[in-house]
């Protein structure tokens, strides 16, 4: 079993980032269990949500504490929340910064980082406004680059299932991450990680 956790603020998606994922590797044949935790429901509050991933029935019901990997949507939640509490050494770390991994060098000795600028492609693609951007679907398109657990297409055909309202850009924003995502220099494949 895989076990991931989405970090975010209100209004920029994390929820639906964890059930667009949820979809697209369902589409695959896995079976997948996600779900949010919420503490207070407003705009800009942190927001965790989780998934997991197996083979086989999930039978768990409980938070995830121990993630194999981190999403993190928003990067000033680096430092105001413990976001890598529970983080598996080697677990990938993907952020949404407009900078690169080497910006992060406490978690590039512990962890796999990669960094996309989800909020510039969300921007570009009209996804939300230039001050609050929804960057769910361009981070799901650079995990699908990066992790290696799920194809681009499942991603883009659950972006198609799951969101009803510009489908067509946020597909188009999920791709462009995914050619925009950047890993830390001499990271391995991530297939290499979990073997």
């Amino acid at each position: 079993m895989r076990e991931l956790r989405f970090h975010g603020r209100g209004g920029q998606g994390t929820v639906i980032a964890s059930k667009i994922l949820a979809a697209a590797l369902f589409r695959e044949g896995r079976q997948v269990q996600s779900f949010p935790a919420f503490g207070v429901e407003r705009r800009g509050a942190p927001v965790t949500a989780f998934l997991r991933i197996d083979d086989r029935p999930i039978l768990l019901r409980c938070e995830i504490t121990e993630p194999d990997d981190l999403v993190i949507l928003d990067p000033t939640l680096i430092g105001a929340v413990d976001v890598t509490a529970g983080l598996k050494d080697g677990g990938l770390v993907l952020i949404n910064a407009p900078h690169g991994p080497e910006a992060y060098p406490a978690l590039a000795a512990r962890f796999h980082v990669a960094t996309v600028d989800a909020s510039g492609v969300a921007v570009e693609f009209g996804l939300g406004s230039k001050t609050q951007p929804i960057v769910n679907t361009a981070i799901l398109g650079a995990f699908a680059a990066v992790a290696g657990m799920v194809r681009l297409e499942s991603v883009c055909d659950a972006i198609h299932d799951e969101v009803p309202v510009k489908a067509e850009a946020n597909v188009r924003a999920a791709r462009a991450a995914a050619a925009a995502v950047r890993r830390a220099a001499g990271a391995a494949g991530r297939e290499a990680l979990h073997a």
